[in-house]
C-alpha cells in the first residue's frame, strides 16, 4: 500500500504483523545484544529466546537503530513514490532511536517529520495507526504527525513487573527504588510519565497487582470509546485472562489487541511483565 505520506515506526511499537501490513507501515528494528552479537528485534531476537536468556541470567543489552538504517529506509520510501514521511518513535527519554531518526531525516531526499511519542509499546502503536489512517485519507505529513502526537498525549500505559531488577540493570529506574522493592517484597505497578518509566503503586502480591492493573485501566478508560492493548512477556494465560475481563467490563471498547512484547522492552522488564494500554479513540 503506497500513499504520498509514508509512515515509519520502530519495533517497540509491537503492532500486530497483520495491522502493519494492512496499513503499509514500515518498521525499523532496534537491536538486542546477546553474547556480544547484535540481533534485530522481532526476527532474529524473539520474546521466547529473550525470556530464556534472562532466566539463565545472561547479560542482555539493547541498542538503537543506526542513523544509516533510518537513512536507507527513508531513501527507499522516496524511491518508491513517497513525497513525505512521518516517523514515530520510542520515547527519547528511554532510547536514542528518536535522535537517530532525526539525524537521518536531515539527509532524506524527501521531508521527514520525526515524532517523539514520549511512550512505548502500543501506547506508541495506536498513535502510529492514527498517523497511517490520516495519511491514507490524504492528510499531509504535518497533519498526520499532529494527529499522532495528539493521540499519544491522550493514551495511557500501565504495567506490572515481577521484579524491578531488570529495569535497574538497564538504567530505566533508580537503584534505590529497585532495592526498596526487593527489600519490602512488594510488587510494583509502573507507568510512563513525561517519557520516563515511573513508579505508580506498590502492592504485596502479584494477584493484587494484576487486579489493580485492571482497575487502573478501567479508570483510565472512563465511559468513553477506547482501544486497548494487553502486553505480556512469557505470561500468555495471564494476559488473555486480563483481556477477557476488560472486554467484559468496557462498554465502549473498540479494538483490543493481546501481544507479547519484543526482546527490547522485555530485556528491561523481565519475564512476568503484564501491561495495559488505554487509548481514547
Amino acid at each position: 500500500m503506497t500513499t504520498e505520506v509514508a509512515i515509519v515506526t520502530d519495533s517497540t511499537a509491537y503492532l500486530p504483523d497483520a495491522v502493519v501490513e494492512q496499513h503499509g507501515i514500515v518498521v525499523v528494528p532496534l537491536k538486542v545484544v546477546l553474547r556480544g552479537r547484535p540481533l534485530d528485534e522481532g526476527t532474529e531476537a524473539t520474546p521466547a529466546g529473550l525470556a530464556e536468556a534472562l532466566r539463565q541470567k545472561r547479560v542482555v543489552t539493547t541498542s538503537r537503530p543506526s542513523p544509516e538504517t533510518f537513512a536507507e529506509t527513508y531513501r527507499r520510501l522516496a524511491e518508491g513514490g513517497a513525497r513525505e514521511i512521518v516517523s514515530v518513535h520510542l520515547s527519547a527519554e528511554l532510547s536514542g532511536t528518536y535522535e537517530a531518526a532525526l539525524l537521518a531525516a536531515r539527509e532524506s531526499p524527501v521531508p521527514v517529520r520525526v515524532v517523539d511519542s514520549r511512550t512505548l509499546a502500543m501506547a506508541m502503536g495506536f498513535p502510529v495507526l492514527t498517523a497511517a489512517e490520516a495519511a491514507a485519507d490524504g492528510a499531509s505529513a504535518e497533519d498526520a504527525a499532529t494527529a499522532a502526537e495528539k493521540r499519544a498525549g491522550a493514551t495511557s500505559g500501565f504495567f506490572y513487573v515481577d521484579t524491578l531488577e531488570y529495569l535497574r540493570r538497564g538504567g530505566r529506574i533508580g537503584a534505590a527504588a529497585a532495592l526498596m522493592g526487593a527489600a519490602l517484597a512488594v510488587k510494583p505497578l509502573l507507568h510512563v510519565s513525561d517519557g520516563r518509566v515511573a513508579p505508580l503503586e506498590k502492592v504485596r502480591t502479584s494477584a493484587r497487582a494484576i487486579s489493580r492493573l485492571e482497575e487502573i485501566a478501567l479508570e483510565a478508560a472512563g465511559e468513553g470509546s477506547v482501544d486497548v492493548a494487553v502486553h505480556h512477556l512469557a505470561s500468555p494465560d495471564r494476559a488473555e485472562a486480563l483481556a477477557e475481563r476488560l472486554r467484559e467490563r468496557l462498554p465502549q471498547l473498540g479494538e483490543l489487541y493481546v501481544s507479547e512484547v519484543g526482546a527490547v522492552i522485555g530485556a528491561h522488564a523481565g519475564p512476568g511483565l503484564l501491561a495495559v494500554v488505554v487509548s481514547p479513540k
